[in-house]
């Protein structure tokens, strides 16, 4: 009998050792669970603050390189119009016919036609018999808008004109000029007085 009695006592004793040792290894459990969601979303929200970090660098960048180029197609744009403006009013009657169609050269699509025509019709005849010179000047012209291939400026023009032996007229005016960059060149593309 006494076998059993100690084999009675081993048994509790090994059984409390296994629910002594279950209950503490429940509280670490519990305590690594608790811990593991906290964790993880630390991580997720340091991924995703980086990632919208990195996405604002990325438009920040671009933003700036769009600035940058609208600056300088306005920058380009408002010169070729006003050297432009200057060329397709400006003219001589001994040398009108070259002028012009020097200044076509700085024009693009149907406006080009348009003017060649006006030209070859009506202004290179007219300064021919009537010994009309003209001399335009754009004392200051602004980009009303500008991107990478199309620009608005608005030019102010100075022109004096003079018909035969009369004394020279002035005239001012105000133009519209609509341009679009064709091989790497601004072309003006409208004309329109304002």
């Amino acid at each position: 009998m006494t076998v059993d009695v100690e084999e009675r006592l081993v048994e509790p004793d090994e059984t409390e050792a296994a629910e002594a040792a279950a209950v503490e290894a429940e509280p670490a459990v519990v305590q690594s669970d608790s811990r593991k969601p906290w964790a993880r979303w630390t991580g997720l929200t340091l991924a995703f603050a980086a990632m919208l970090l990195a996405v604002a660098a990325g438009y920040f960048n671009w933003q700036d390189g769009s600035v940058r180029l609208a600056q300088a197609a306005a920058t380009e744009s408002v010169r070729a119009a006003s050297d432009g403006t200057v060329a397709m009013l400006s003219y001589r009657p001994e040398t009108v016919d070259t002028e012009l169609k020097s200044a076509a050269g700085r024009l693009t699509g149907s406006f080009r036609g348009e003017y060649t025509k006006l030209v070859d019709t009506v202004v290179a005849p007219g300064a021919k018999q009537k010994h009309i010179s003209a001399v335009a000047t754009v004392p200051d012209a602004a980009s009303v808008s500008a991107t990478e291939n199309h620009a608005v400026v608005l030019v102010f023009v100075n022109q004096t004109t003079t018909i035969g032996a009369d004394a020279p007229t002035a005239s001012t005016s105000t133009v519209r000029v609509t341009l679009d960059k064709v091989h790497d060149r601004w072309l003006i593309s409208q004309f329109d007085p304002v």
